[in-house]
């Protein structure tokens, strides 16, 4: 079940990303090409690793995959933007747990024209959502998985394909969240992703 509803986001957000850029292709040729502009909207579509700590008691930790959606929307004063993120991620084993974030905040790309790499840098925060045996059977202290305060720091490199596409080479993030665990209530996640990014 939890397969079939992954499968289903990734290809409604191939979809998505495919739209988009057939849009912006459009758009380029109506208007007769010409210089791209220095800040464009971007939406990413990831593959999501993630490395998150053990109930309390345990000392061993546990990995997640999954995918992942993220857009960034440009505002003065230049470099800086609207950023949003959205990721599921799924562990099976001894430790089987799907976690949903949903964050948002700022995010910086500094100016570097003539590089074909380009850093950012982020601030997010937003809500978790947490499901499966371990949150549901082995700890009956979550009362919160439903939603729970989520935040994400971080940054990566993207390097340029095109005008219209970049090749997400890593994004990296401290992703922290606060669902009840009978002990302190915190979570330590490593979130890594890569993939592809789209400016229209």
């Amino acid at each position: 079940m939890r397969s079939a509803i992954l499968r289903s986001i990734a290809i409604l957000l191939t979809i998505a990303s495919l739209s988009l850029v057939a849009g912006a292709q459009a758009n380029e040729k109506a208007s007769g090409g010409g210089t791209p502009s220095p800040s464009k909207a971007e939406l990413a579509v990831t593959y999501d690793f993630e490395r998150s700590n053990a109930p309390p008691g345990g000392c061993s930790c546990f990995s997640l995959n999954g995918g992942g959606a993220n857009f960034a929307w440009p505002v003065k004063p230049r470099g800086f933007a609207l950023a949003g993120d959205f990721s599921v991620t799924h562990s099976s084993g001894s430790y089987e747990l799907t976690l949903a974030a949903f964050t948002a905040g700022a995010r910086y790309k500094p100016p570097v024209p003539h590089w074909p790499v380009q850093p950012f840098g982020q601030v997010l925060i937003g809500v978790a959502h947490a499901s499966g045996p371990l949150v549901e059977g082995r700890s009956p202290a979550v009362s919160n998985s439903g939603a729970a305060f989520a935040a994400k720091i971080g940054g990566g490199l993207d390097l340029r394909a095109d005008r219209r596409m970049s090749i997400r080479l890593i994004e990296a993030d401290y992703l922290v969240t606060t669902f009840d665990n009978g002990s302190n209530d915190h979570q330590n996640i490593l979130h890594i992703g890569v993939g592809v990014v789209f400016r229209f």
